[in-house]
């Protein structure tokens, strides 16, 4: 993408009936990087995240615990959702709690269009209902319940029980949009990423669309229906909005027109909201559908997706804890491919950590400046940077920045690491403490670190969006200036500093003895 685009990108808006773990922390890290990125191409950038608040399961949780939903959201946004965007570093441009007025009015406003124009209609409505999903669901969608549910059918994703709700409904003629929504997936192959959640989506369109029920009259936790408020609006109908009432739909037409429309990034399970149900929606109110929609695999823990109601969620903050929030990023962009399951252990966690961060990044990195400052008082040697490193950090910059482009955030992060490995491999060789003690190898030594020293340039460059802290304090130790993001990214390889490197206080990742630390 040239620089100068306007790229927005979104996370799913969560459920704030609990607190989080790893798995929205996944997704808030993989959508954060590549805003990051963006911003440091010069695009004009903006990341949302937020909460969804409304819902049938918001206010069970509520009543459970003896509050107000409104209550128990304000406790668990401001105690909870907030602070994990601090645990793992997340630069969101704006937050949006569907509780406020700016999306509630919006979502009435766009409501209120659609019926008016015929897309809603009135009816009646009998079927299985998972709270859990806040979904109505399809037989193939559950199965038989074992143990405690013996003999009840329970949804195939929360494994609890589903209610047969028999309700007076209004209908969004979903149906309708049938064709067009394939012919979307036909001519933007890549409307839908990865392939196997794309065929996914296809092949549900093509088994036929029933119309979507998109009120409801049983609770009045929710958005009022504008023509009608003994109904509430289903809460997906109000959260898929939250991506158009936050940049202006309804309220600001400039800020519209200037951020939509986005890059989902969702989890896989959530994918055929975002790609049938959003876009229909989007089409019947004559707005642009999404740029793409990306879902990404799970968290896997002990072989189970990782879920509070199995208690096996993790809470962020007992990695960032230990590793830090830098190593929270990099484990799980790098250890699992984006788009694919991947499994969490604590083990893999702490080898990665000081295989390819405290020894492979850190170590290089402390090396190369205390040798610097041992052998050129800290001055930089002003000599040429060798031609194989300097070809490596022009293809390292061009695959990585390409593998941007395609959501492979794994992909990045290794084409990077070549260069990393390169410059352990290139000291090993090189061996600049044997140099320094011959006179006659000076020239060789000035070459040699001086393109160790530019090489390490070129990483905090690259590596910023992912390691934001350790690249903050190792810039100016190589003689940057300015923000290390500020750099376009890319254009790494361009980068030249100052002259002189400064000794880092500390190592940019500490090691860590066992992983028994950890856990």
């Amino acid at each position: 993408m040239p620089a100068g685009d306007s790229f927005y990108i979104t996370t799913p808006i969560f459920y704030v009936n609990d607190v989080p773990h790893i798995g929205h922390a996944y997704t808030e890290v993989a959508a954060d990087v590549l805003a990051r990125f963006h911003r440091q191409r010069g695009d004009d950038t903006w990341l949302l995240t937020g909460t969804d608040e409304h819902g049938q399961k918001i206010l069970r949780t509520a009543v459970a615990n003896d509050t107000t939903p409104q209550a128990w959201a304000d406790q668990l946004v401001e105690s909870a959702w907030k602070p994990l965007l601090e645990t793992i570093d997340i630069r969101n441009d704006d937050f949006i709690r569907t509780t406020e007025p700016r999306h509630e009015k919006a979502v009435a406003t766009f409501l209120q269009r659609l019926y008016d124009d015929g897309h809603i209609y009135s009816g009646e409505y009998e079927g299985y209902y998972c709270v859990g999903c806040e979904e109505y669901k399809q037989p193939d969608d559950l199965q038989p319940g074992e143990g405690e549910f013996l003999g009840a059918l329970v949804c195939k994703i929360h494994g609890r029980p589903v209610e047969i709700l028999k309700e007076k409904n209004y209908f969004f003629r979903m149906s309708a949009f049938e064709d067009r929504l394939l012919d979307l997936y036909e001519t933007r192959p890549d409307f839908v990423q990865p392939a196997s959640v794309r065929n996914e989506i296809v092949q549900f369109v093509k088994q036929g669309l029933a119309d979507l029920s998109i009120s409801r009259s049983s609770f009045d936790w929710g958005i009022k229906v504008p023509w009608d408020e003994s109904h509430v609006v289903y809460v997906w109908f109000d959260a898929l909005l939250n991506y158009v009432t936050a940049v202006g739909y309804g309220a600001d037409d400039e800020q519209l027109e200037r951020r939509w429309p986005a890059v989902h990034i969702v989890g896989k399970d959530i994918a055929r909201f975002h790609a049938v149900i959003w876009p229909a929606m989007l089409m019947a109110a004559d707005l642009e559908v999404p740029t793409a929609v990306f879902g990404h695999g799970w968290l896997l823990v002990g072989g189970e997706k990782m879920s509070k109601s199995k208690l096996t969620g993790i809470a962020p903050a007992q990695i960032t804890d230990t590793f830090g929030s830098d190593a929270f990023r990099y484990y799980f962009l790098s250890a699992i491919t984006f788009g694919q399951d991947g499994s969490f252990s604590w083990e893999d966690l702490s080898a990665r950590y000081q295989a390819e961060l405290a020894n492979g990044f850190g170590n290089l990195a402390s090396r190369v400046i205390a040798m610097v400052i041992k052998y050129f008082d800290g001055a930089v040697p002003d000599a040429a940077v060798d031609a194989p490193i300097a070809e490596l950090e022009r293809s390292a910059t061009a695959a990585a920045n390409a593998a941007i482009d395609r959501f492979a955030l794994g992909e990045s992060i290794a084409e990077t690491w070549k260069l990393v490995d390169a410059l352990n491999l290139y000291i090993t060789e090189q061996e600049p403490w044997a140099l320094a003690k011959d006179p006659a190898q000076r020239d060789r030594l000035e070459a040699v670190l001086a393109t160790a020293v530019h090489g390490l340039g070129t990483l905090a460059i690259l590596l910023s969006p992912v390691l934001p802290q350790a690249t903050a304090r190792l810039w100016p130790a190589v003689g940057g200036e300015g923000e290390v993001d500020a750099h376009p990214i890319h254009e790494a390889y361009s980068w030249s500093g100052n002259g002189t490197v400064t000794a880092l206080e500390s190592s940019l990742f500490p090691r860590i003895e066992t992983a028994e630390d950890a856990g």
